[in-house]
Order: C-alpha cells, then sequence, then structure tokens
C-alpha cells in the first residue's frame, strides 16, 4: 500500500466532516433564520432553491477544477490553493451568519473550493497506484468513501447540536476549523506524493483537439451534419441565456440564472457529444487510432454519467425535501429506544446516511458480493450502478408514503424515515462509491481529471431536475393538475421522483449490456 494515502484520506475526512457539517445544517438555517424576511408559507421552497443551487454549484465547479490541473498547475497545486479558497469561504459563512449577502458570498467561495478539489482528490488517489498494485486500489477507494461517511456522520449528528445551542457562527465555524485542519494534513504529505505531470495543453491528440477536428473536417461526397448538430447546440445555449436576460413572455417566471446556465451547458453538451460521435471516424489519420477511441471511449462514459443524472435528484433531496418533511413528523422522545439525549432534532436523521454506509460497505464486499458470485451472478460496476438507481426509487416510495401518513393528519413518527434512509443508502453505495472507481478506470491518462469532473457534473444536473419541478410547481396549471391526483404536493413529486428513478434504471440496465469496459491504470513501473 502506497505510504502516502493515509496523508489523502486524513484530509478527506477532515474535508467532508466540514463540508457535510455545514450542508446538512443549512437548510434548517435558512429557515430558521436567513430567510425570516419572507412569508412563512414561501420559507422551505426558497430554501430548497438555495440549498440546490449551492449543490448545482459546488459539482459544476470540477469542470474548473479539473481544467487547471490538467492543463496548467497539476492535481496536487490545484487541490491546494481551492483548499485555501475553501477554507476562506466557511470564514465567510461563521462571520456572516445575519447578513444575507455576506452569508451567500460565503458559499459562493465553499462551492468554488468544494468544486475545484473535488474531481482531483480521488483521482490523485488513483495516481498513487499503478498495475502492479491495482489490486489495492478497490480497497482504498471504498476506503476513501468509508472515510468520507465517517467524517460526514459526526458533523450530520453534532452539528444541528451546535446549531441549536450555540447559534450559527460556531455552527458554521466549526467546520471551518476542520477543512483548516484538512488543508494542513494534505501538505504535510507533500514529499511522498506522485505527481503525474499536466499536459500543460500540449497535447495535439487531447479530447477537445480530436473532437473539434472531428466536427471541422470535410468527407468527399458528404456534408457535416455532425457539424450542425454541434452548430445547433451552441445556437440553443446562447438563445436560453438570451431568454434569460431579456425574459420574454413565454419564458417561465422561475427559471433564473441558475437554471437558464445549466440548461445552456446540457444543450451544448448533448449537441456537441452527438456532432462529434457522428463526424468522429473523420479524425482518423489526423489523430492516431488510439486518440480517437479514447475520445469514442470518453462519449461513451458521458452516456453513462448522463443516465445517473436521475439518481442524484433523489440523493440530494435528504438534505432538504427530507428535512422539511422531518419538521412535520414527532420525534418520539416518549421511547425507551429512542436516544434522546442525542437525536433531537430532524435534521439530525441525517446522520442515519454515513453511518449506514461505513456499515454496509463492508457487509457488500464480505458477505453480500462473494454471495452473489457464488450463485453465478457478478455483480459487475455498471450492474450495481443500475440497480442503485432503482433502490433510490424504492426509497422514494417509502417516502412518499409517510407524507401520505402525514397528510391524512395523523401523528407520525421520525423513527419512520429510518426506513427511507436504509433503502436510499444501498442505492447511493451500489451508484456512488461504484461510480469512484469506474470514473478512473475507464478514463484515459490525460483525461483523468477532466473525466471525474464530467462524473461529479452529473450531480450538477441532478439538482437542476430539483430547480426544474421546484419552478413547475408554483405554476397554477401544474398545481391544480397535482390537486386532481387527490394528493397533496408534496406526496405527489416524491412518487415522481420515484418514477424518474424507475425509468432511468430501466434505460440505464439497456445502455449497459452493450457499454465495452477499459482498464486505464498506469502500467507497472509507470
Amino acid at each position: 500500500m502506497p505510504r502516502q494515502v493515509p496523508y489523502i484520506i486524513g484530509n478527506e475526512a477532515c474535508e467532508r466532516f466540514s463540508f457535510y457539517g455545514m450542508r446538512n445544517i443549512l437548510t434548517p438555517f435558512l429557515v430558521s433564520t436567513l430567510l425570516l424576511y419572507a412569508p412563512e408559507a414561501e420559507r422551505a421552497g426558497i430554501a430548497k432553491d438555495v440549498f440546490h443551487s449551492f449543490v448545482i454549484g459546488v459539482y459544476f465547479f470540477p469542470l474548473l477544477g479539473g481544467w487547471l490541473s490538467d492543463r496548467y498547475f497539476g492535481k496536487y497545486n490545484t487541490v491546494l490553493w481551492f483548499s485555501l479558497i475553501y477554507s476562506g469561504g466557511h470564514a465567510m459563512l461563521a462571520a456572516f451568519d445575519d447578513h444575507r449577502t455576506g452569508f451567500y458570498a460565503g458559499l459562493f467561495l465553499i462551492a468554488l473550493g468544494s468544486g475545484g478539489i473535488k474531481p482531483l482528490v480521488v483521482s490523485f488517489v488513483g495516481d498513487q497506484f499503478t498495475q502492479a498494485n491495482k489490486h489495492l486500489a478497490k480497497i482504498v477507494f471504498d476506503a476513501f468513501y468509508w472515510t468520507i461517511n465517517f467524517g460526514s456522520f459526526f458533523a450530520s449528528l453534532l452539528m444541528p447540536i451546535f446549531l441549536r445551542e450555540y447559534g450559527a457562527a460556531v455552527a458554521f465555524g466549526i467546520p471551518g476549523i476542520l477543512m483548516g485542519i484538512a488543508t494542513l494534513i494534505f501538505w504535510l504529505g507533500r514529499k511522498q506524493y506522485v505527481r503525474v505531470p499536466p499536459t500543460h495543453g500540449k497535447d495535439p491528440h487531447s479530447f477537445l483537439n480530436v473532437a473539434r477536428t472531428a466536427l471541422a473536417a470535410q468527407a468527399p461526397g458528404q456534408g457535416r451534419a455532425g457539424r450542425g448538430v454541434a452548430v445547433a447546440g451552441g445556437g440553443l445555449a446562447v438563445a436560453i441565456l438570451l431568454c434569460w436576460a431579456l425574459k420574454p413572455g413565454f419564458w417561465p417566471e422561475g427559471f433564473d440564472f441558475v437554471i437558464s446556465a445549466c440548461l445552456a451547458l446540457g444543450a451544448l453538451l448533448l449537441f456537441g457529444g452527438i456532432g462529434t460521435w457522428m463526424q468522429l471516424e473523420r479524425a482518423r489519420g489526423l489523430h492516431p487510432d488510439k486518440a480517437v477511441d479514447d475520445v469514442r471511449a470518453v462519449l461513451r462514459i458521458l452516456i453513462v454519467f448522463a443516465l445517473v443524472t436521475p439518481f442524484w435528484s433523489l440523493f440530494d433531496q435528504k438534505a432538504s425535501t427530507w428535512i422539511l418533511q422531518g419538521d412535520q413528523m414527532r420525534v418520539p422522545h416518549e421511547a425507551w429506544w429512542w436516544p434522546s439525549w442525542l437525536v433531537k432534532t430532524p435534521a439530525q436523521m441525517q446522520a442515519l446516511n454515513p453511518l449506514l454506509v461505513m456499515l454496509l460497505i463492508p457487509f457488500n464486499n464480505l458477505v453480500l458480493y462473494p454471495l452473489l458470485r457464488r450463485l453465478g451472478f457478478e455483480p459487475t460496476a455498471l450492474k450495481r450502478m443500475g440497480w442503485g438507481i432503482a433502490f433510490s426509487g424504492i426509497a422514494w416510495i417509502a417516502a412518499g408514503a409517510i407524507q401520505l401518513q402525514i397528510d391524512s393528519g395523523a401523528s407520525t413518527s421520525l423513527a419512520w424515515q429510518a426506513l427511507p434512509y436504509v433503502l436510499l443508502t444501498f442505492g447511493e453505495i451500489l451508484v456512488s462509491a461504484t461510480a469512484l472507481e469506474f470514473a478512473y478506470s475507464q478514463a484515459t491518462g490525460a483525461m483523468k481529471g477532466v473525466i471525474m469532473a464530467f462524473w461529479y457534473l452529473s450531480v450538477t444536473f441532478g439538482n437542476l431536475w430539483v430547480l426544474l419541478t421546484n419552478a413547475a410547481v408554483r405554476n397554477d396549471a401544474v398545481t391544480a393538475r397535482i390537486a386532481a391526483t387527490g394528493l397533496g404536493e408534496n406526496a405527489f413529486l416524491m412518487f415522481f421522483f420515484a418514477g424518474f428513478a424507475f425509468v432511468a434504471a430501466l434505460v440505464f440496465a439497456l445502455y449497459a449490456r452493450r457499454y465495452p469496459m477499459q482498464d486505464h491504470y498506469r502500467p507497472a513501473g509507470g
């Protein structure tokens, strides 16, 4: 096992405590303190918009971090510098807990810093391994994910208590201190790391260069339909941003800058990817066959990532929708088995998620997966991810059933939320922990940082689905249709998201059957 790995794992544990410590109290803080200027009936909706816009930023900025790392600074330097920005954002949350502009500026810096390092720490772990010891990489990736949840567990459990007992300045200040410690631990291992040098943009056969050649090349007797598709995507992206700026009458009122920018980015990626795929063979002869094949492999990976976005729309709402649902439930302090001395607020239920992850990862590796193999079923990475999406849908059916009970007026114990948390966490392990290993192994050497950034971008689009849904339910026609079903708005949306996940899982399974797996670990001695 590489000796430098513990520094990276220790850094990740403290950084995850800092991130989840602030993230898991963000919605309660917004509703109870920062949004008091708004009518009470609107605070929950505004809090969800702020929360999911923040998460979109966190998972958008990996594009910037991956690009800077691959092109200019390398992973180590980029992680270190973004960590300092990250720490500054935490300081602003603690200093401006009663000032909206300052607080939102702090959220922006955290999104920038956390997003900037997010694709790099995982791939930096992978860089420490070669073909000779890659069998240890899976253990480390699982340990990496276990450590993330170790930090998240204590943050989820303790920070709501600090928020209630000591106020927002202390509750947001403690995660800031942990982020400073994380940065120090990472810096201490600087002399032992394997540092894969950046490309400095000098690779003539990079992903973007091959794609650009493919779109520009002409073939005798053939048109350039692929280029037309890519140009149409660029035009659509510009049109979306102009509609946001000019606000024509047909433009939905709830489509703010975040939604519009994400839709524009989605148009560029979708149409640009399709256009590149259509004309990719034209790059052969101008680029090595391997470079062209690598680009096609990346495009295949991006389809996998796109099909995972519905999972994130369900998963990230546990820190918004499920907390707001918990606020409508009764904390069962009267029950002898309920830990009233510790779990006092609905937000603390989020601690179940990392606790279950720490228990289920070793259970899966030591019991479930070996059992499935003895039964003749090989739990490949893509199979695990597909089933994970399906389990997230089952979790939201359970949450919807709880909401029906609440809507009926019955006193509903908060303990019932344990069921959807168990189901969602099992799905998370199958999707997210697996994807860390999958994304690194499928990415070519020069593209590991960027492909990891695209993986995290799937979370951005997952949260975009949530913002689009929130905008839709502010439309009178949509709310009238929901009312016609006989369900309350919250229950309807929970069943809607469950159906969304089931459809995604089915399409994912169909695509996974044809996906050609790759192996892009460094050669032994490399």
